[in-house]
């Protein structure tokens, strides 16, 4: 299974950039000793819409276009459940195990992820009550 990130924005150079690929790295390297087939990273520009709703649905929008088929979509959103990191592995595996190609994590914009992209999920996740830069 393939692991793929669909970000609203782009992650400037920096520590956070830094950061990020030293998990990329990591992630290499322990993932295909699970059975993990790689990590990617798809970047997509925010909307420049003044309207929130409308910034909301040109992102997921874009989003959507970015998806493989036979996926699993995860919104990473402040509304998910809230699970500890062996629950968060549990579910990796069963779809792993399933033999589910894609598993996508899809991260808003700033207004977050619209109620239709939401909807499309199979699962929601969220990493505590605070809202995250990504």
């Amino acid at each position: 299974m393939r692991l793929v990130v669909v970000a609203i924005g782009r992650l400037k150079q920096g520590p956070e950039r830094e950061l990020a690929e030293r998990y990329r790295e990591r992630f290499d390297d322990i993932g295909r000793k699970l059975g993990f087939r790689g990590l990617e990273i798809h970047e997509i520009p925010e909307s420049r819409s003044r309207d929130g709703a409308t910034r909301m649905a040109e992102e997921a929008s874009a989003m959507l276009a970015a998806l493989p088929d036979k996926s699993v979509l995860v919104a990473l959103d402040e509304r998910g459940d809230n699970l500890d990191s062996a629950g968060f592995a549990r579910h990796l595996g069963r779809w792993r195990d399933d033999q589910v190609a894609n598993t996508i994590f899809t991260i808003g914009g700033a207004d977050g992820l619209s109620p239709d992209l939401r909807r499309k999920a199979k699962f929601s996740v969220a990493f505590g009550a605070a809202t995250w830069p990504h």
